[in-house]
């Protein structure tokens, strides 16, 4: 018998409406989440987790993040922004132990990931993963070796676990051509309080030659932000966000405007006020970007790839292998279609679908997960 809780209640307490699509039942109550990816970094990632983990406490559960905050850690090798945490061995299991959670989310497949995967499989405890990012193709790009090398690490990370969460529907039939079949969908939503075609653009947008072509995200060379620079559109191009590339982009295309990192209501005056919002990722699993631009009433010009084949359609945007001529397309797309288009993520339902998606701990394997490791 499990130590459940039901979602329904929580959620109508706190005001939320079920999505008819996403099953509303139970839920547990306990949640640990362990990431490798958490604040300060900035990241689609981070604000998935973070978001996720507000709306969970909003509707009465008790969510606990295991992360590099808690340990002593070292920059990654070629992206120093990212912390990698040093375990003890036993030391995430001891976390676990302490928490007793009725359900173990693994979000990342680092070093923290890693060692709660080691914990549960040793306890046979049943856990969730998620695969956020296309980490073959990003470790391809960065270290210039086939992203074929990095699948057998990414297959046997994610084999033992009960679900894996994906957010898109060709994502899915990536990792099903993998061998990982017991895949569920975990979308992704927008601020809507935030992310509107009212924020008010910012003042370095004022005699900037149009059209404003806007880029958001990290500056890095798997975001491959050079194909969207060196694109011949007339027009302006604007970069915000920050990254280990910024320095050298910057010197290459002085043209451009970097407008480093934004939040909230700036970053949402920086969608409102372009003309096209451009995403030249050919690694992301899904591009929570878009959708904020989108929800300004900003239409996305990308390349045909995962992410951008899931969310943008002809009547929001345009995806083509010429870049050029996917911004051309976009330009002539509706605004308030592209608005309205956006308004319909919701972090509420999304996180409705987390919650379907994790597993809960029988009696006995929450009294395995709790035996405090020896190692």
């Amino acid at each position: 018998m499990n130590r459940l809780t039901t979602i329904r209640a929580k959620d109508v307490a706190a005001g939320a409406a079920p999505d008819p699509i996403v099953p509303v039942g139970p839920a547990p109550a306990s949640i640990a989440i362990i990431t490798d990816a958490w604040h300060p970094q900035t990241n689609g990632v981070v604000r998935t987790l973070s978001t996720t983990c507000e709306v969970l406490r909003g509707w009465g559960h008790q969510v606990t993040v295991i992360s590099p905050e808690g340990y002593p850690s070292i920059p990654a090798p070629t992206y120093p922004e990212i912390r990698l945490a040093l375990t003890a061995p036993g030391a995430v299991g001891r976390q676990l132990a302490r928490i007793a959670p009725e359900a173990v989310h693994i979000a990342t497949e680092g070093p923290l990931g890693f060692a709660a995967r080691r914990y549960c499989l040793s306890r046979k405890v049943p856990f969730t993963t998620a695969y956020h990012t296309q980490f073959p193709d990003y470790l391809a790009r960065r270290t210039g070796l086939p992203a074929a090398a990095f699948w057998p690490y990414i297959r046997w990370f994610h084999r033992p676990a009960q679900r894996i969460m994906v957010a898109t529907e060709t994502i899915r039939a990536c990792l099903r051509e993998q061998g990982l079949t017991q895949l569920t969908h975990w979308s992704r939503g927008v601020d809507l309080t935030c992310f509107s075609p009212d924020a008010p653009p910012p003042p370095e947008y004022a005699g900037a030659k149009g059209p404003i072509l806007l880029y958001v995200g990290r500056v890095a060379v798997e975001k491959n932000i050079e194909a969207f620079l060196a694109c011949p559109y007339p027009g302006t191009k604007v970069v915000v966000g920050d990254g280990p590339a910024r320095a050298a982009l910057q010197a290459r295309f002085p043209q451009a405007l970097f407008l480093g990192k934004k939040s909230g209501a700036e970053l949402a005056g920086c969608y409102a006020g372009a003309d096209v919002f451009v995403f030249p990722s050919r690694t992301d699993t899904f591009g929570l970007v878009m959708i904020e631009a989108l929800a300004c009433g900003t239409p996305v010009a990308a390349f045909p790839v995962p992410g951008p084949l899931d969310i943008v359609t002809s009547r929001v945007g345009a995806l083509h292998e010429d870049l050029t001529r996917a911004i051309d397309a976009a330009r002539y797309c509706d605004r308030a279609a592209c608005a309205a288009y956006g308004a319909s993520y919701s972090w509420e339902a999304a996180t409705r679908q987390f919650l379907a998606g994790l597993v809960a701990l029988e009696e006995e394997e929450a009294v395995s997960l709790q035996a405090m490791p020896a190692f």
